[in-house]
């Protein structure tokens, strides 16, 4: 059974883009636009990594990996931040909340981004 990747970005060209090379690796990637939809669709998918902008509508990325960590049937869902923003306060707070990885978009090519993703998802 393939993994299953939420994808909470409010960007649609980043979104298609990794979605593309995600399903072509054999994932099933379930995609949000906003923070609200992808709270309800971690709940009701239970995917099994979640990549989380922290920029986003309705709610931001931090709000999403706040409640995500509090609800027992989401917080043991890796969360991995990708995000442009680059501020030490914003990683650490993300860190701090949980997130397993933060990876700001403009440091990293979508091959390392996947790496990333696989490395975590995999274990």
């Amino acid at each position: 059974m393939p993994k299953k990747i939420l994808f909470i970005e409010d960007e649609t060209a980043l979104q298609k883009t990794l979605g593309e090379v995600l399903i072509q690796e054999g994932y099933e990637v379930i995609s949000a636009l906003d923070g609200e939809t992808g709270m309800e669709l971690a709940e009701t998918k239970n995917p099994d990594l979640i990549l989380l902008d922290l920029i986003l509508p309705k709610l931001n990325g931090f709000e999403v990996l706040e409640k995500l960590k509090e609800n027992p049937a989401t917080k043991n869902i890796p969360v991995i931040i990708l995000t442009n923003l680059e501020k030490m306060e914003d990683i650490g707070k993300a860190m701090e909340l949980g997130a397993k990885s933060y990876l700001v978009k403009s440091n990293y090519s979508l091959e390392e981004v996947l790496k990333k993703i696989k490395e975590i998802i995999e274990n």
